[in-house]
């Protein structure tokens, strides 16, 4: 039995549960290692830095948002198409995809790499800076920014990886980048003496290194999709199915930055300097719980995707039941962590008392709503791997950028500083509860047509 068909087997017959957690255990420490890279950063660099330096980073999040949104564009839409076509049993189609995704990470990642280094500086202002901190944002990214391609290159193709039916492949890939990163930033920090431009020279050396080894696999006699020459030229119809679904997970990072530098400015003005280095280590811990549950929607993503494909839809419902429950424990845990133990995460990223108080009291109010949005971001995901891609490019946008924004602007002006954090648990209440009514109206409705299907039959 060739791979291909062992993994389309797995994916119609395997006990669900089982299967679930056998993609999504891999997935899950592929996504936590990788926001490790960006964690550790801040932590060498907090520590060995300074807190200043915690805040310049912050004000490189927009930049690094639009990198990934770049990747995730390609990466994510490729992987979800790749998963509809295997399970329609077209592995010309799913190879032909595999080419479009590379030439146009190439392309687009370019364009974005190019117009970030032009205007770094007038950008970094804008999302916030001042004197004090644009310089430390400066020497991170002047070398992060044209080691994007890497990055997006890596994210891609360890997303098409997993889609493909290996899992753990991609987990082991993504554990070398960073146990690389890892060993690369005390040496470049601390025994160098380069500060922060050693942190971001580890991370570019590490997506590299990462690069190479996921392509690699693609090269392979022995992989089930692999590179074929013919196959790379960029076909219309093949790069508008990759972008029609990668536009949510796109739309979603893009709000992201933009949201992360309306944040900056608004913390600039309420708090200054230490504020914005306070976000930057309060984003670290939330995202850090939010990476668990988006490995968990990608170990979920082609199993509901080959399903749906394969019209076996109550397969792919209890795949989404799974998922959604074991994205609420997820999101739960990381209340827990931000409500009774936040003084001692902040304190992994400084040793300043002030930023300290401001950086725990800023956690505790922003995940007040986090038991409820596990649930939220599993079922934009759901929509995305179904090619609903206007759902869900909608549900992501209501939590980051329809609900969000406005919180931002009204509530600073009633509370200050608090009012700022206070936007993001007011967020992400409101979003849940318009995603509960989205879905619940999908349901009833692909329930009615498909029971009238059956009785046609």
């Amino acid at each position: 039995m060739s791979q291909l068909s062992s993994t389309s087997g797995k994916l119609a017959t395997e006990n669900i549960a089982k299967l679930l957690w056998s993609y999504s255990l891999p997935a899950i420490v592929g996504t936590v290692v990788m926001s490790l890279y960006n964690i550790v950063d801040r932590i060498f660099i907090g520590q060995g830095v300074g807190p200043l330096a915690i805040s310049g980073l912050a004000l490189t999040f927009p930049f690094m948002n639009v990198l990934l949104a770049f990747g995730m564009l390609i990466g994510a839409g490729s992987a979800s198409r790749i998963s509809i076509t295997l399970g329609q049993n077209d592995k010309v189609k799913a190879e032909k995809i595999l080419a479009n995704a590379v030439i146009l990470t190439f392309l687009i990642s370019g364009v974005a790499i190019v117009l970030s280094l032009v205007f770094m500086k007038e950008l970094l202002l804008m999302f916030g800076g001042t004197q004090n901190t644009v310089k430390y944002a400066y020497d991170y990214m002047i070398i992060i920014v044209p080691g994007g391609i890497f990055t997006a290159l890596y994210f891609g193709l360890n997303n098409i990886l997993r889609s493909s039916g290996y899992p753990q492949k991609a987990m082991y890939n993504i554990l070398l980048g960073a146990i690389i990163n890892v060993i690369l930033d005390p040496l470049f920090i601390f025994v160098f003496d380069w500060g922060i431009q050693g942190a971001a020279i580890a991370t570019v050396i590490s997506y590299f290194i990462g690069t190479i080894s996921v392509g690699a696999h693609f090269f392979s006699k022995k992989s089930n999709l692999r590179f074929h020459w013919k196959y790379f030229k960029l076909e219309k119809d093949i790069v508008r199915s990759i972008l029609s679904i990668g536009l949510s997970p796109f739309s979603m990072q893009m709000g992201a930055s933009l949201v992360v530098v309306i944040i900056n400015t608004t913390l600039l003005k309420y708090g200054g300097d230490l504020a914005i280095g306070a976000y930057g280590i309060l984003n670290s811990i939330m995202m850090l719980v939010v990476m668990f549950i988006i490995g968990l929607n990608q170990g979920a993503q082609p199993i509901v995707g080959f399903n749906y494909g394969a019209k076996n839809y109550p397969r792919m419902f209890t795949t989404l039941k799974y998922a959604a429950w074991t994205g609420t424990v997820f999101s739960t845990v990381g209340f827990i962590i931000g409500t009774f133990f936040s003084d001692i995460s902040v304190s992994l990223f400084t040793t300043d008392e002030s930023l300290k108080q401001m950086s725990s009291h800023a956690l505790n109010v922003a995940v007040m709503m986090f038991p409820i949005i596990g649930f939220q971001i599993v079922i934009t995901n759901f929509f995305q791997s179904i090619g609903k891609a206007k759902v869900s490019i909608f549900l992501s946008l209501t939590r980051q950028f329809i609900f969000l924004i406005p919180a931002i602007f009204i509530l600073p002006g009633f509370y200050g500083l608090s009012g700022a954090w206070a936007s993001m648990p007011v967020s992400d209440g409101l979003a849940s509860v318009v995603t509960t009514i989205t879905f619940l109206s999908f349901y009833k409705k692909f329930k009615s047509e498909h029971t009238k299907l059956s009785e046609n039959k």
